[in-house]
């Protein structure tokens, strides 16, 4: 049990791995998956990332998933409240998945028995490497002794300066899943295009498009490195992470060129690597950048 001024759950769209996960004391509340559009299983129990994405290139399955319950949130939230011990929830963006609407659910049932409970609900307005990062400023927020009240403000705050710069293998899953919106809009009716996404605020917008895998990767580098040519934007009170689907290797070429290109590093201590709430919608061979400011009250 934690003795810290308070504890941090996310839902699983974090992507943290357990061995982050366990190492900071940090509870997930999963998302859960299904193929065949009935039988659902928790995320990250009975089936590991290389098998959920295999499914997705040999088999071409197309997953869906479903959002964390009430009860799932509430019997998280429950061991700490029963401990006195003040919990700050932080969900992926409400925009995309009513994770935060079961999770102020929770909240609300749980304070009608325990009315002094401290349960604070965090839209990041994020997710996956984004949101991965966010949760650990909460954590280095958390170590450093922040009372729960100025985590919670400081924390609404620091969401504002997340962003996810990714592509994907193809369109098919974004289509598949009716996740391209506003994507299909701006990018029109190409054939064969490799979007470049650009997420903040919790909204998704078009950072370009590319015929190749190569151009695509490089066009996400333009991106990010644009963001930071901006003078009121330095790239020293930013961390960074890459985060990937299925092709781990690629992912180690690429944050090899982010971190040349930027003259940065990523952060070797965010274990994360895109799951199957995430992936379900973007496919096997997502590949990104999440960044978020470091916190300055540290």
């Amino acid at each position: 049990m934690s003795n810290a001024n308070f504890h941090i759950i996310s839902d699983g769209a974090c992507d943290l791995l357990e061995t982050y996960t366990t190492k900071h004391d940090i509870d997930i509340v999963p998302f859960y998956v299904t193929f065949d559009g009935e039988s659902y299983t928790k995320e990250g129990e009975g089936i590991s990332h290389d098998s959920f994405y295999l499914k997705m290139i040999e088999e071409h399955a197309v997953p869906k998933t479903s959002m964390p319950s009430v009860a799932d949130y509430t019997e998280k939230m429950l061991k700490y409240v029963n401990e006195g011990i003040p919990v700050i929830c932080v969900t992926i963006s409400s925009k995309f998945s009513g994770s935060y609407n079961s999770a102020c659910m929770a909240k609300e049932q749980i304070l009608e028995d325990y009315p002094d409970a401290k349960i604070s609900i965090i839209d990041s307005t994020l997710n996956t490497a984004s949101q991965a990062v966010f949760i650990n400023q909460a954590v280095l927020i958390r170590d450093a002794g922040v009372s729960y009240e100025d985590a919670v403000a400081h924390l609404e705050e620091l969401k504002k300066s997340g962003r996810i710069y990714f592509t994907v293998g193809s369109m098919e899953y974004l289509v598949k899943n009716g996740r391209v919106g506003k994507l299909a809009v701006l990018a029109g009716d190409k054939i064969g295009i490799r979007p470049i996404i650009i997420m903040k605020n919790g909204d998704i917008s078009l950072g370009g498009v590319a015929r190749s895998r190569k151009k695509s990767l490089a066009k996400v580098l333009d991106c990010i490195e644009t963001f930071f040519n901006k003078p009121e934007n330095n790239k020293d009170e930013y961390d960074f992470i890459v985060a990937c689907g299925y092709n781990t290797e690629e992912a180690d070429i690429f944050k090899d060129e982010l971190e040349k290109r930027l003259n940065i590093k990523c952060n070797p201590e965010i274990d994360c690597r895109i799951g199957t709430a995430i992936g379900c919608h973007t496919g096997p061979y997502a590949l990104g950048i999440g960044i978020v400011k470091k916190s300055d009250i540290i």
